[in-house]
């Protein structure tokens, strides 16, 4: 397999690892503890407007629904995860793939909670770093967790892939 062949296999399988990890950290919190967490048919919202040249909003949730929103915003979710991942593998290179180390996928992922704090959120009514929400700080710590997540979830991920036998 050729290096850019492997680059974008392993990252598409390292981002969806990652980002599973991510939801699975999610639904252990609502299960466990009743935390809401992201309604990802807001987020297919979002991108479905885009086709009519709307990218910000005052609020996403009372903008007009859209067709297939949920599936969407799912969708969307997972390439974003596997788009972060391809960008961990080209920072770090092959060497850090083949042998993962838990610091630079950590950092990765905390560095990943820019794309909502500084685009999604404020596009989608909810200010800078969820500033216009009721409880902006509980919002900034739960996207800061979920990303740490998402950060620990490139690690296992890149790790069970760099122990796999046949990859």
């Amino acid at each position: 397999m050729d290096a850019v062949t492997e680059w974008l296999a392993r990252g598409a399988l390292v981002g969806l690892g990652a980002t599973a990890v991510m939801d699975a950290w999610a639904w252990l919190l609502r299960r466990g503890f009743g935390t809401p967490s992201l309604d990802y048919a807001l987020v297919g919202r979002w991108i479905a407007h885009w086709r009519r040249g709307r990218f910000l909003h005052a609020s996403i949730a009372r903008a007009e629904p859209a067709r297939g929103e949920r599936a969407l915003g799912w969708l969307a979710h997972y390439l974003i995860g596997v788009a972060f991942a391809l960008l961990l593998l080209a920072a770090c290179g092959a060497a850090w793939w083949r042998a993962p180390t838990p610091g630079p996928a950590l950092l990765f992922g905390l560095l990943s909670v820019a794309a909502p704090f500084l685009l999604m959120q404020p596009a989608m009514g909810a200010g800078f770093c969820a500033a216009k929400t009721p409880r902006p700080w509980l919002a900034r710590r739960r996207s800061l967790m979920a990303h740490a997540s998402f950060g620990l979830g490139l690690y296992a991920a890149a790790w069970v892939l760099a122990h796999w036998p046949e990859l």
